[in-house]
């Protein structure tokens, strides 16, 4: 009779051994080999299957199965997690990616829409020169030479500095015109008619808000905290 043993049977719980019920079978009568020495050393953690009653082996080798699917589940388990990981991490990197890249046309689409907006403003120089401007008139042209979403910061400077007297003077300072130019032939680099002619004064007033402060609503900004600009 054959002497068959399931190796880890009894500690297959604790140890977690996925081959539980390999079984090792010695013949009875047989030669001993180098391997014998190794086969009665793991007897005393061995359980025979011999030893099992009849009827229950087929549910120790039931069990051992179950024990193998269930580690391999568990091994596929840990794998998919780890793949959906991974592509969540891909998938948030791509989004970043396309959110970035959608601001920054927005962005350059906002910067074309206002190039264009100043590139469609009326030059200074095609404004018929008028003895006397009333303050309506003053801020019509205005209108026409600032871009239409810096109008409203460059009127409030306006507003604050000469309340739309372009022959406006400061007794103190000698500061002349719509935008209080200091001194005010400073503006005839905008045209030597910058004295009388409010298109001029509103030409170099625009140019030194966008050269200095960016804009005019730079510089109403500036002004906000400084009460200057």
């Amino acid at each position: 009779m054959s002497r068959i043993s399931v190796r880890g049977f009894a500690v297959a719980s604790a140890t977690a051994v996925t081959t539980v019920g390999a079984v090792v079978g010695v013949a009875s009568g047989a030669p001993q080999t180098s391997n014998d020495n190794n086969v009665e050393a793991t007897a005393a953690d061995t359980t025979l299957l011999a030893d099992i009653p009849a009827g229950q082996q087929a549910q120790v080798q039931t069990a051992s199965l179950t024990q193998q699917a269930d580690a391999q589940s568990a091994q596929a388990s840990a794998a998919a997690k780890k793949s959906a990981e991974e592509a969540a991490r891909l998938q948030a990197a791509k989004d970043a990616k396309s959110k970035k890249e959608s601001a920054e046309e927005k962005a350059k689409e906002r910067e074309q829409e206002q190039i264009a907006s100043r590139s469609a403003t009326r030059d200074p120089a095609s404004f018929p020169v008028q003895g006397s401007y009333t303050v309506e008139q003053v801020k019509a042209i205005a209108r026409q030479i600032v871009p239409a979403d810096q109008f409203q910061c460059f009127s409030n400077i306006v507003n604050h500095e000469s309340t739309w007297n372009y022959q406006a003077v400061n007794a103190g300072s000698g500061a002349y015109g719509l935008v209080q130019a200091l001194p005010g032939s400073k503006m005839s680099s905008a045209g030597a008619d910058w004295r009388s002619n409010p298109a001029t004064q509103i030409k170099w007033g625009l140019n030194y808000m966008n050269d200095r402060y960016h804009s005019p609503c730079g510089a109403w900004s500036f002004w906000q905290a400084n009460s200057w600009y």
